[in-house]
């Protein structure tokens, strides 16, 4: 066929098919759109889960008479003029292409006030023809109604889902805007019925009202406060402790400078930083807030804008890894324990966190052929004068497997092996961070063939494989020598690991590969050098545990992510045998 200029609406249903997927996508696109005029209060009102009809509100600064029919057309935006400002994007939108897209697959009405306006002007879209505006009655702001989605594109709408199906996807989308712009109101409206009704958030205590009524008052019961810097990345929000976690990733939210975003790079830190403390399978739950300049991150990915490119994927990989991993290792018995009065009677099973503690550096020379080393000076009787440490002093032996414990909220049960395990690890981890990695040089060296990129990768981060203790040099156009390994590792498939380790570096810019194989060995040995079930204990080696319970990182959890010790209070306790009653 000729080549030949496609007609305008073939031209605007194209683009629609990159933008609105659903009724959800229409519905985003027009609450950005609502964000980005400075609206404070905005209503959402569908039916049929969005399938007949979505209906948009706000009190933003409103589009003048002269711009509405000018919104309409593909790729107009007041959001940027040249390309500095594509490479600085600071709104939310800015493609242009909005409006013209939802309106060429729907009927489409516009109402829109701005400040100077003495009433507001209305324009409509039908089958692709724009009206001539008209006055209207309205408030400032702007009001977008739509309705019959995809009549024109019968093929895209028999893809849609059941009504309450695209509704939950409105609905979840609607909370995720919810929770990075406290400063404003939202309303949800689905068959005439009000679902979310989100007063403004303007202090602490009503942000945190807001994210429990939004993720579960549980989330925030568990939650730690996020807030780290390093040069201009700043992060802050929360993340629950490894207590609290999800069989399901459903109380994941990340914001780039407010953007919603789906992005690997995070999604790696993420896993990383958790990826001792939390039982297989589970995940963890957080809403947390990446702030860079706009410079350094290219958001004009996606047609949808759900990714993002950062200019320097490692810097940011490492800021998250650490500041999520600092914060999580510092939750050690006196913040990351059970709140009094709850049982973690299953590992999904979320409970709470006392008030933090200050936290000494982990008690040194252990012998660890030994179950714990005898502390000088335990007190086992508590006094009205005496300093009750965190987990209180031990009382008995259950079974040869847990310590009980007494200390100022009531009793403290410990699974002495699984707190045995994570302190053994812990100081194990310590001293590989201390001596460095150390090598083992092979006998036999290992060639295999790989291919020239992978040859390439090996030879341009040959010093960051030498730093994690491999000696792997080209050989070959494609074909690599490994000479050294890292000792712990001597017996792990060579080949495999260099090859998973040279991914990671060519995909994120660093790798925790390495030093993932590496905890698994140092998990193994913590595991099998602790203390057994059976194994009995005087008073003052069950008081030697807590004590260094009390001052190991992570301690809540064992390197398993199974939990460690519970708490039951005084009043839990008297609700048991009904006293008071």
């Amino acid at each position: 066929m000729p080549i030949k200029a496609l007609p305008d609406e073939l031209i605007n249903q194209i683009a629609a098919g990159e933008v609105v997927e659903r009724p959800a996508s229409v519905v985003k696109e027009l609450l950005e759109n609502s964000l980005d005029a400075d609206a404070l209060a905005i209503s959402v009102n569908i039916e049929g889960g969005g399938k007949r009809k979505i209906r948009v509100s706000d009190d933003g600064h409103g589009i003048a008479r002269h711009e509405l029919a000018l919104a309409l057309t593909r790729h107009s935006t007041s959001k940027i003029h040249s390309m500095s400002d594509l490479e600085a994007v600071r709104s939310l939108g800015f493609r242009g292409e909005a409006l013209s897209s939802i309106a060429s697959v729907s009927h489409m009405n516009i109402v829109s006030r701005t400040r100077d306006d003495d009433h507001a002007w209305r324009i409509s879209v039908r089958s692709g023809e724009v009206s001539r505006p008209e006055p209207a009655a309205g408030e400032q702001g702007t009001r977008i109604e739509l309705s019959d989605l995809f009549y024109n594109v019968p093929a895209r709408r028999k893809f849609l889902r059941t009504e309450r199906t695209e509704f939950n996807h409105i609905d979840e989308l609607l909370r995720k805007m919810a929770l990075v712009r406290f400063d404003v109101a939202f309303e949800l409206v689905h068959n005439g019925k009000a679902v979310r009704k989100l007063l403004p958030a303007m202090d602490e205590a009503q942000r945190g009202g807001r994210i429990a009524k939004l993720c579960g008052a549980e989330f925030m019961d568990h939650a730690i406060d996020i807030d780290e810097q390093r040069g201009d990345m700043m992060l802050s929000g929360w993340v629950a402790e490894p207590r609290y976690n999800r069989a399901q990733a459903d109380r994941q939210f990340f914001y780039i400078n407010g953007r919603i975003v789906r992005d690997r790079v995070i999604g790696h830190a993420v896993r990383q930083a958790f990826r001792d403390v939390l039982f297989h399978g589970r995940h963890p739950a957080f809403v947390l807030f990446l702030r860079l300049p706009p410079q350094q991150v290219d958001v004009n990915v996606h047609p949808q804008k759900h990714e993002v490119r950062f200019r320097d994927s490692r810097a940011v990989h490492d800021f998250l890894y650490s500041s999520l991993n600092r914060s999580l290792a510092q939750r050690g018995v006196g913040g990351g324990a059970p709140r009094p009065g709850t049982l973690a009677a299953h590992p999904g099973v979320a409970a709470g966190g006392q008030s933090p503690m200050q936290f000494r550096p982990a008690v040194q020379g252990h012998d660890f052929q030994t179950p714990y080393s005898v502390l000088p000076g335990n007190i086992t009787e508590i006094g009205e004068d005496s300093e009750v440490p965190p987990l209180g002093f031990a009382l008995a032996q259950l079974h040869g497997t847990y310590i009980l414990s007494q200390n100022s909220d009531g009793l403290v049960l410990v699974d002495m092996h699984a707190a045995h395990e994570r302190i053994t690890y812990e100081r194990l981890k310590s001293g590989i961070g201390q001596q460095g990695i150390r090598s083992q040089v092979l006998l036999v060296p290992i060639a295999f063939e790989t291919s020239e990129r992978e040859a390439d990768l090996a030879e341009s981060h040959g010093a960051e494989l030498a730093a994690l203790g491999f000696e792997c040099t080209r050989s070959g156009p494609s074909q690599l020598t490994v000479r050294k390994v890292p000792t712990l590792l001597q017996d792990a498939d060579v080949k495999a690991l260099v090859l998973d380790v040279l991914s990671e570096l060519a995909s994120d810019g660093s790798s925790k590969r390495l030093e993932s194989e590496m905890d698994e060995v140092l998990s193994s040995m913590a595991c099998h050098g602790s203390v057994r079930a059976n194994r009995k204990l005087n008073i003052a080696e069950m008081n030697a545990l807590l004590r260094d319970m009390e001052h190991t990182e992570r301690s809540a959890q064992c390197n398993h992510g199974r939990p460690t010790w519970i708490q039951l209070d005084m009043g839990t306790l008297d609700r048991f045998f009904l006293r008071g009653r």
